[in-house]
């Protein structure tokens, strides 16, 4: 498969083989949240944005695996660097309980391995972040960030997400959610968990505010946290959670006054500040961080996804001084996940990959709006985290359909947003092809 001329060619999806793929396995696995029935061959030639499936349909991915593959299939880059280690068996440890090592100095080993990929993610973390706790989710990775919140606060109980947020399905991750009802409905929760409005344009002003955030000359956060008329302690509270794009509430992108309001009222009450970064982080905005891009500053950065494994990165002083306060048979085990972090952490750095992001995503947006499509209601985003809005759940799930039928791979997310996340070395090529696709099928559905 040549990158630089292959395009798209879909059949019926699902096909035959397919369809027989997902019923073999359906008869056994338990019942999750597969979109549609696209089944990627993995034996097949696959680069860059574009895969293969079972029938042999040649798909544009414009979903990176929901950014958990950064650089797409087969990046020869990534490819190269790793032909180059001698890997171990097992590559899998129990990294909680035993020390490593990959070879000798520590500093630069043969394999970079779980020891250099926290080194590394405290490099492109900034100032004051020198600590890290590997584990194998994003789920896990923030567990771990309001675990070690609650224990820094002395046992405060309580915790403030926002509406529209989604941290994850573990009973504690699920407690911060406040997107769709079916990832709580009847399960048991963290106590003490108060949410707030997020900021859904990307644009407004304490006066042109209409998500209810900032109200009255104030904003809900700040009420909420008032010593005198609020209803939640600020002694009493032990993080304030945030996604810096919220992502599966709808590719929700905040104003500078609404990251500005979060900020000054964290530093005002001395609060913890969480940033869940498993979709948006390592460039996805263009940023490292998409943090990195707004006015708060964070005191824990969740990280997985695109890191291949999970991560919290903070300071030493939060995280606890007691032995097995947090710990995980595999955290901080898996040679070969943290291997593959640590390369893709140099390759974006080797390949200016943040500026090909931002170019990219622009370029993206530019092109579907040049398009003046009647179906879009929408388009929005920062680097390669992009948003296409339909005027229904209906329309979306049409155009997300059509879109697959033209060879294009895209998923939803909110009530009516297309998600477009290209992998961050996507060319120009590449960018128009799928732009031209996504119009072709917009054009299709009854907007």
């Amino acid at each position: 498969m040549d990158r630089d001329t292959v395009e798209p060619e879909a059949g019926p999806v699902p096909g035959e083989k397919a369809r027989r793929w997902v019923e073999y396995h359906d008869r056994f696995a338990a019942r999750s949240t597969a979109a549609y029935g696209f089944v990627w061959d993995l034996t097949a030639d696959a680069v860059g944005p574009f895969c293969t499936d079972v029938d042999g349909n040649v798909f544009l991915d414009f979903t990176s695996h929901i950014a958990a593959a950064p650089l797409g299939y087969n990046s020869p880059t990534l490819k190269e660097k790793m032909d180059e280690f001698d890997l171990p068996s097992p590559t899998k440890i129990a990294g909680q309980s035993f020390y490593s090592s990959t070879g000798y100095p520590p500093e630069s080993p043969d394999i970079p391995g779980p020891a250099q990929l926290m080194e590394r993610l405290t490099e492109i973390s900034g100032d004051g972040f020198d600590t890290v706790f590997l584990s194998n989710t994003g789920a896990e990775a923030v567990e771990n960030s309001i675990k070690i919140c609650y224990d820094h606060r002395g046992g405060a109980s309580q915790a403030i997400t926002f509406k529209g947020a989604f941290h994850g399905r573990t009973l504690g991750a699920l407690s911060l959610n406040r997107s769709k009802a079916v990832h709580r409905r009847d399960y048991p929760e963290v106590s003490g968990v108060h949410d707030v409005p997020y900021c859904d344009d990307m644009d407004c002003t304490p006066e042109t505010c209409d998500c209810g955030f900032f109200s009255g000359g104030s904003s809900l956060l700040r009420e909420a946290l008032d010593p005198k008329e609020g209803y939640v302690d600020p002694d009493d509270l032990a993080y304030i959670i945030v996604e810096p794009v919220q992502g599966e509430g709808g590719y929700r992108f905040p104003s500078d006054a609404f990251a500005e309001e979060v900020a000054a009222v964290c530093e005002e009450h001395d609060v913890l500040l969480v940033a869940d970064e498993i979709q948006t982080g390592l460039g996805r905005t263009g940023d490292w961080w998409a943090s990195d891009g707004y006015a708060f500053e964070p005191d824990v950065i969740a990280s997985a996804k695109a890191l291949q494994v999970g991560a919290t990165v903070s300071r030493e002083e939060v995280f606890p001084d007691e032995k097995a306060r947090i710990s995980s048979t595999w955290g901080g085990g898996d040679v070969l996940s943290a291997l593959q972090g640590s390369l893709i952490i140099d390759t974006i750095e080797d390949k200016n990959l943040l500026e090909n992001a931002v170019e990219r995503g622009e370029q993206l947006k530019a092109l579907l709006r040049d398009a003046e499509l009647d179906a879009v209601t929408g388009i929005r985003g920062r680097g390669l985290m992009v948003a296409v809005d339909f005027p229904s759940k209906d329309v979306l799930d049409e155009a997300v359909r059509a879109a697959l039928e033209r060879g294009l791979l895209t998923l939803g997310c909110g009530r009516r947003t297309m998600r477009l996340l290209p992998p961050l070395d996507v060319t120009e090529r590449e960018i128009e092809l799928g732009a031209r696709i996504l119009a072709e099928a917009a054009k299709t559905v009854d907007g």
